[in-house]
């Protein structure tokens, strides 16, 4: 289920950033999303699209580090 999850949200990160990062290099976790160039907007979008999908809804003056590598955002989704 966690692998599943990882290639969802990095099919999400990708949409967010309208191609710029890949559902690749996402998974590869080799830098930060913010290294790979997703942008405040582009993370805004994606925290929609989680919130949408998952049901949920986050805080945005909260804690955003979890939105820095997939796998960081995917234990903070389970």
């Amino acid at each position: 289920m966690t692998e599943e999850l990882r290639v969802r949200l990095a099919g999400m990160i990708a949409d967010a950033s309208n191609g710029v990062i890949s559902p690749d290099e996402v998974l590869s976790g080799r830098h930060t999303l913010s290294a790979l160039g997703l942008t405040s907007l582009a993370r805004i979008s994606l925290i929609d699209t989680i919130e949408d999908v998952f049901g949920l809804e986050i805080d945005l003056s909260g804690d955003l580090s979890s939105f820095e590598d997939v796998d960081t955002l995917v234990a903070a989704l389970k």
